[in-house]
């Protein structure tokens, strides 16, 4: 365990952001799912939901949650399943 006051304020933080990064991500996933989902069923609103994937994944990028390569080739690879459709 942390001797210091510091490592253990360290600790508390990192739990904080690490609870605070699951979430981020979890949101990431289930909407990249759901887009993906909405393509393949070739729905009207399959736009839409890619839209707002790649919406919550650029503000996971923001938050230093994901990578911007690795945000880059996830909504690269949304728009072309959505361009398949076309």
């Amino acid at each position: 365990m942390a001797n210091t006051r510091s490592a253990i304020k360290r600790i508390k933080q990192s739990e904080k952001r690490r609870v605070r990064n699951r979430a981020t991500r979890s949101t990431v996933r289930s909407s990249v799912k759901s887009a993906r989902a909405a393509v393949e069923a070739a729905s009207a609103e399959s736009t839409a939901t890619v839209r707002e994937a790649i919406r919550i994944i650029d503000r996971a990028v923001t938050r230093g949650v994901m990578h911007k390569n690795t945000a880059a080739r996830r909504k690269s690879s949304l728009a072309r399943a959505l361009n398949r459709l076309a």
